[in-house]
């Protein structure tokens, strides 16, 4: 039997980290922060549910099915577990959360160098994701890429940009502005979505597992704990890496007033704070951060898509890379906007799939519960989509008036309802 060396295991839960620390991880935190205000903390408390908790808790999920999405959501049932696979792995793949991390990486660290025509970002994206296609084409190299070198890199510049967070005075902090001022926590929670981590705890699981095999590690416990180890060390330094970015957005009100999102508020608070040099320091850590979640990310989908149809991995990365590339120069403004709507559709299944996971041994028909409770959530997961994309015209009268609706989680309810009604069904069934 063959166990990990405690430096692979260091190793593993860095990259798993690295893996998580992409484009959204660095831009929501300080905007958050810079509207919610006096309430700043309380709506870092909901924002780490989602950002922090539940991508946590996705892997540990992932860790008892061999990192496969489909195994996690079959009791949904054969059609709808692949459809929910494939919009996942889409939507951190080639549509979102991949373009975004090229795009992030060049308004943050290289915009001000180049300038913001769309051709400084076509060549920058072309160079950007030939490199992610170079380290991709050798998936079985991560951990020694990703985890022994490029990880510890990107954990050390971020340690620095947190260190400085909370070295360097507040400031004045205003009242909270938006939902911030009535309902922080659930504004935070919701804002969670945007980082994208527990759609791509979804897609990392088979990496990480991919990465325990590759030490020839094959019994089933061994590489669940492994697993939620790594998963647990990647946690702490997100919350860690949070944390200071909401400090930083909480004093960057002198700096950055009225920001449009939270790259302006990084660029300016980092110039400053370190002048030109912070602004070279900047640029190297925020490449350096969106590059590992792209290849990352680019690794994942292409095995997926590849075990799917049985064409070869290689083929996939360059057609999902080449996706990529031009999605990402629709410009970070546009890609935000399109994605709010989809991502609050897609949570409320997902997040309902990865809880009921853990439950599913202690019921006699786990899928009679599961699928139904899914539904629902998705159903209304579309419901908070459409309000998101500001089309409430579209909404029955109904919607408006569900509890929590102001809140942005009106899926909750009446998924609570349908669970508790299955269960007791299943608890009577013979």
């Amino acid at each position: 039997m063959t166990n990990l060396r405690t430096r692979d295991i260091i190793a593993l839960g860095f990259m798993t980290f690295a893996l998580f620390i992409g484009a959204g991880n660095i831009i929501f935190p300080p905007i958050v922060a810079q509207q919610a205000g006096e309430h700043v903390w309380l709506a870092a408390a909901g924002f780490l549910v989602t950002a922090v908790g539940l991508p946590v808790i996705t892997i540990i999920a992932l860790s008892r099915v061999e990192g496969s999405i489909q195994l996690l959501s079959s009791p949904l049932g054969k059609v709808a577990s692949l459809i929910l696979t494939i919009v996942c792995y889409l939507a951190v793949g080639p549509l979102f959360a991949t373009p975004r991390t090229a795009t992030v990486s060049y308004e943050i660290g290289f915009s001000s160098y180049f300038g913001t025509s769309p051709n400084s970002l076509l060549i920058y994206s072309i160079i950007y994701f030939a490199i992610v296609t170079l380290v991709s084409l050798y998936p079985n190299k991560l951990l020694d890429t990703v985890g022994h070198f490029l990880a510890p890199i990107k954990i050390i510049s971020l340690a620095i940009l947190g260190i400085a967070a909370f070295l360097i005075p507040a400031g004045y902090i205003p009242p909270a502005i938006h939902n911030y001022a009535s309902s922080p926590v659930s504004e935070g929670f919701v804002n969670g979505y945007l980082t994208m981590d527990t759609l791509g705890a979804l897609v990392f699981g088979i990496v990480i597992i991919h990465a325990i095999h590759s030490r020839g590690v094959t019994d089933k416990k061994l590489v669940t704990k492994y697993a939620v180890i790594a998963g647990l060390i990647s946690g702490v330094g997100l919350t860690l890496v949070y944390l200071s970015l909401f400090k930083l957005g909480l004093g960057s009100h002198e700096v950055a007033p009225n920001a449009a999102n939270g790259a302006v508020i990084l660029h300016a608070y980092v110039q400053h704070a370190f002048g030109d040099l912070g602004s070279i320091f900047l640029t190297g850590m925020i490449f350096l951060a969106c590059m590992v979640t792209a290849i990352g990310l680019t690794c994942a989908c292409a095995e997926y898509f590849s075990e799917l149809t049985q064409i070869p991995y290689k083929i996939f990365v360059f057609v999902l890379v080449g996706f990529s590339l031009l999605i990402s120069n629709l410009g970070l403004t546009k890609l935000i906007a399109v994605s709010v709507p989809v991502l609050c559709a897609i949570y409320p299944p997902a997040i309902v799939v990865i809880m009921l996971s853990f439950f599913a041994k202690f019921w006699k028909n786990p899928p009679a519960i599961i699928a139904p409770v899914t539904a629902i959530a998705f159903i209304f997961g579309i419901l908070e989509g459409l309000k998101a994309a500001e089309l409430n015209s579209f909404l029955p009268e109904f919607v408006q008036h569900l509890p929590l609706n102001e809140q942005n989680l009106a899926w909750l309810i009446p998924s609570l309802l349908v669970l508790v009604i299955a269960l007791i069904c299943d608890k009577f069934r013979k």
